[in-house]
């Protein structure tokens, strides 16, 4: 019995190297399917689009070009180590007193009354001293004298520990018998 042919080729050779050319294309297939899911679980921090990537890989060849034209650009390793370095940049600037006008964002130092460039308000001046003050303070911290116009934070009142008597009085008159 002669053995099947592929494509109905029935010379040895020409068969044998059509088979091979099968087996490679297989094999660029299947590793064309791991490399999506392997680079999809670097570069997507959901598991189930990675599992929807590598899917989409097992479609031949197509799948795979679609991967590459959809993936995000940067590895999540990347992404993670730039997130690191601004909250670096972030905290070198705010440990430099590196202060930034509000409405004009240029450059102003902590004691300025008015931006230079803008010249808008910044802070109040202490009518005491002059030094400027934080619109939060209710006394200036250079000289202790009171700003006029705030409104004191109300104190809170401390509540007195009442003693176990107190407290087993109230227990006894919430559980007193119910009227017969």
């Amino acid at each position: 019995m002669l053995p099947v042919a592929i494509f109905g080729i029935t010379n040895d050779a020409l068969d044998t190297a059509v088979k091979l050319l099968i087996l490679v294309l297989v094999v660029v297939w299947l590793a064309l399917v791991y490399y999506t899911y392997a680079d999809a679980r670097r570069r997507i921090a959901d598991p189930m689009l990675v599992g929807c990537a590598t899917a989409a890989a097992l479609f031949p060849f197509v799948g795979t070009v679609v991967y590459m034209i959809v993936r995000p650009p940067e590895y999540l390793e990347d992404v993670r180590e730039r997130d690191l370095e601004m909250q670096a940049a972030e905290a070198r600037l705010h440990s430099l007193n590196y202060i930034l006008c509000p409405h004009c964002d240029n450059e102003v130092e902590k004691d300025f009354l008015r931006c230079p460039h803008c010249m808008r308000k910044l802070k109040d001046p202490c009518v005491n001293c002059g030094k400027p003050l934080d619109p939060a303070w209710r006394i200036c911290p250079y000289c202790e004298a009171e700003i006029p116009g705030v409104t004191p934070t109300p104190s809170r009142r401390r509540r007195r520990r009442r003693s176990s008597e107190e407290l087993e009085a109230e227990a006894t008159a919430s559980y007193e018998a119910p009227p017969q």
